[in-house]
């Protein structure tokens, strides 16, 4: 029986989901850093207690105490700073392989293998969700390529996949809510609206950073849909951020949780004066800085730049105007960040939480029927490129040593500008990382009583 055109869509996403699973774990290991580690750690003590409390993770190793991303809360337990909601889809993710025996949530290494896959999942989701939002305005054939190079020539691979923090869940939540919201139709259903407030509330509850382009989005569909169907979103959303409120204010006695409560020790760490500022370095290294550039490590995102001008030929009815401007809003706010570059990182860090924005625009570029020779080529290279580089982090980042030698980039933040010793050309001479493969051994499926 011959598929339909819909069946086959789901054949491609399927074959490349199992792709990009496997080709996110082949490094066989979790690229975490000192601000992950919470995180993990919250997601195997809520399958194994119940609980978000990280007690018995510091009474086990005290030294955790110290470590940026724990901290002894208002409520007189150890805590995540960070949102608990990437350690419940941990949780959730992971429980049918503990109940089927697969994973041992008690080894030594189980939360790094659940940080893992979890991450892994998520942003694999992510892509196949921007795959059939892609195939609303292109064939399949660059549908996949587009898919591609998303999750292949960015810090999907190198980055959000690697390790369960914020953005794999972030980036997960708001592809769900733009495939509904990106439909070429008039107005966007109401079961497509629930799934827009789904996907901004766990996007926003995830990585409350990303208000400022969950609040255009949003905004986008009031016009795009109905009113009865805009308000069904908003209550949705809202549902998630006075849950997050509330969870944040019993813990931390802050709405806000902790972060707001920690701004002096941040600024010491990174050392900054101030939590924000409106320099040029900011903006211009978010994109064309030679070590976290997005630009540099990822131009295959140049094709969404080239889709910009096209999207404002439609109106504000369409959905691509609001994808441009979530887009710079969200640049405006991390852009005036004092710690723009994002810490102890491969290549760019923050940009990668909108980067299902530039889908729909990538897609609107790719519309022409045919392309000059060498734009084709153009293009081509700058996969090519974006592929290697994130081969490249996912295979031998942090075995490059780059953000502390020769002087830590939180504390030295010119080296972030340097052109003769670069992080991608430091990986390349380093070579392979020595953690490769560290979670296809024993100790990351069984615990030692085993």
């Amino acid at each position: 029986m011959a598929l339909t055109d819909r069946g086959r869509d789901r054949l491609t996403a399927a074959g490349l989901f199992a792709a990009l699973v496997l080709i996110y774990n082949a490094n066989g290991r979790e690229i975490g850093s000192y601000d992950t580690q919470s995180t993990k750690f919250a997601a195997r003590e809520l399958l194994l207690r119940g609980t978000f409390s990280l007690n018995h993770v510091v009474g086990a190793t005290p030294e955790y105490a110290e470590r940026w991303g724990f901290i002894y809360a208002a409520d007189g337990n150890y805590r995540s700073i960070y949102s608990p909601i990437p350690s419940v889809a941990g949780a959730i993710i992971t429980w049918p392989l503990w109940k089927m025996r697969v994973v041992d949530i008690r080894a030594p290494r189980a939360p790094a293998l659940m940080a893992k896959i979890t991450a892994s999942l998520l942003v694999a989701t992510a892509v196949i969700l921007a795959f059939f939002c892609a195939r609303q305005r292109l064939p399949r054939r660059r549908a996949i390529l587009l898919a591609i190079g998303l999750g292949l020539g960015t810090g999907f691979w190198s980055t959000a996949s690697q390790t369960l923090w914020q953005t794999e869940t972030a980036v997960f939540g708001l592809a769900l809510a733009l495939l509904p919201f990106t439909t070429p139709r008039l107005h966007i259903s109401g079961l497509g609206t629930i799934a827009i407030g789904v996907g901004l509330g766990v996007a926003g509850a995830a990585r409350p950073q990303l208000a400022p382009a969950i609040a255009v989005v949003l905004a986008g569909t009031w016009i795009r849909s109905k009113p009865q169907h805009a308000v069904m979103a908003t209550v949705i959303i809202a549902s998630f951020v006075a849950a997050m409120c509330a969870a944040n204010f019993r813990w931390f006695g802050h709405p806000l949780g902790a972060l707001p409560l920690l701004q002096d020790v941040n600024s010491r760490v990174h050392a900054t004066s101030a939590a924000f500022g409106l320099g040029f370095e900011g903006f211009a290294g978010l994109l064309i800085s030679p070590n976290r550039g997005l630009l540099i490590f990822s131009p295959v995102l140049l094709v969404a730049v080239a889709g910009i001008r096209r999207s404002f030929a439609e109106g504000w009815r369409s959905p691509l105007p609001w994808c441009v401007l979530a887009l710079a809003a969200q640049y405006a706010l991390y852009g005036s960040y004092a710690v723009w570059w994002g810490g102890h990182t491969y290549g760019p860090r923050y940009l990668v939480d909108v980067l299902p924005l530039t889908v729909p625009l990538a897609a609107i570029a790719m519309m022409e029927p045919r392309f000059r020779r060498g734009t084709v080529r153009a293009c081509s290279a700058a996969l090519a490129w974006s592929m290697l580089v994130a081969a490249t982090g996912a295979f031998c980042y942090p075995n490059d040593g780059w953000n502390v030698d020769p002087s830590d980039i939180d504390r030295h933040h010119s080296r972030l500008w340097a052109i003769s010793d670069t992080q991608i050309g430091r990986c390349w001479s380093r070579g392979l990382s020595p953690q490769n493969f560290t979670l296809m051994d024993r100790a990351a499926l069984r615990s030692v009583a085993h």
